[in-house]
């Protein structure tokens, strides 16, 4: 295996933070390529991006151990910044790599739990509610069959994947016999869950995140036209609100803390009540370039972790290591 720059491949320096994302060639999005040029800048070599798909773990003369795919061992870091979609994760897989690096001792940001009730709608729906936390009228379903499911569903309604990501798999129905039509083209994968759909908020959804206990930036997302998903990459458009919603950013913080995120997007909708209704909340949230406040509070979150554990940081590079394209201190993998 190389370096990113081609050299030969040696073994790696140990880190205290760690970004944890996708695997490759995946790249890095807008936002976790801001947070990653941070952290480099806040730790410079005691900082290293891996990639999910670039580490193996196990069980060695009985103790846990991480190794690259060319057998070298690994530390564990300090401190993990998680920035792997909860959508994408699987038990047996990605899921498995967190508990493995927490269970060796590291801290993670978000832990495993949270990010296990992120990736499933309804389960964080259950937390929600069972908070007093307001939310749409939701129904789902185990194994029963579709047909039945929708004869017990008031249209219209949105219908979501529950394990959906992006605004993807996500569609308004405005009439049963449209749900009955559909009924039969679903995928049996995963379920749906059938949402209320909440008029007052349609092609509108205000997005807080949320950091330690603090709204550290909202934005108002506006879908194009009469749409019903207001994502950017369907033709949404975006205006920065930071404080302009103070009971929705209210109700994010405590959405945020009921879940265990010490990270998240809480993204809300509209009632026609001039009240909020809480739609998803999201454990490796996105964030627009001009929310500036973001990326420094999720570094402070970070740095806190760290001084938790007593472990001493370096702010600048040392003498040594290099710097990556993708703006984090190189670090060389086996």
């Amino acid at each position: 295996m190389k370096t990113a720059e081609g050299a030969p491949s040696v073994i790696p320096a140990p880190a205290d933070v760690w970004m944890l994302v996708r695997e490759q060639p995946s790249m890095l999005g807008n936002a976790t390529q801001a947070l990653a040029t941070a952290l480099a800048a806040a730790h410079g070599p005691r900082f290293a991006v891996w990639h999910t798909d670039e580490l193996l773990f196990g069980v060695a003369d009985g103790r846990l151990v991480l190794r690259t795919l060319g057998g070298a061992d690994v530390p564990a870091p300090e401190v993990v910044c998680v920035r792997q979609m909860p959508g994408s994760m699987r038990d047996n897989r990605e899921v498995t790599l967190l508990r493995h690096l927490e269970r060796m001792g590291s801290t993670l940001v978000n832990r495993p739990d949270a990010h296990l009730l992120c990736r499933n709608k309804i389960w964080q729906l259950q937390e929600l509610a069972a908070a007093g936390l307001p939310v749409p009228d939701t129904l789902s379903y185990a194994t029963a069959p579709l047909e039945g499911v929708v004869r017990n569903v008031a249209a219209p309604c949105v219908v979501k994947a529950v394990r959906g990501t992006k605004g993807h798999q996500v569609f308004l129905a405005p009439d049963q016999r449209l749900l009955r039509d559909v009924a039969g083209s679903l995928t049996q994968e995963v379920p749906f869950l059938f949402q209320e759909h909440v008029a007052a908020s349609h092609g509108r959804t205000l997005r807080v995140v949320v950091v330690d206990g603090e709204p550290v930036g909202a934005v108002l997302h506006t879908s194009g036209g009469d749409a019903l998903a207001a994502n950017i990459g369907n033709g949404g458009s975006a205006a920065l609100c930071s404080g302009r919603y103070p009971e929705a950013e209210r109700i994010a913080v405590e959405a945020a803390a009921v879940l265990g995120l010490d990270i998240a997007g809480v993204d809300l909708l509209f009632t026609a009540d001039d009240g909020y209704t809480l739609c998803e909340v999201n454990a490796v949230p996105g964030w627009r370039p001009a929310m500036t406040t973001v990326v420094p509070a999720i570094t402070a979150c970070i740095a806190r972790r760290l001084a938790a554990r007593g472990s001493v940081t370096h702010g600048s590079a040392t003498r040594g290591s290099t710097a990556r394209r993708d703006g984090t201190a190189c670090r060389e993998r086996a």
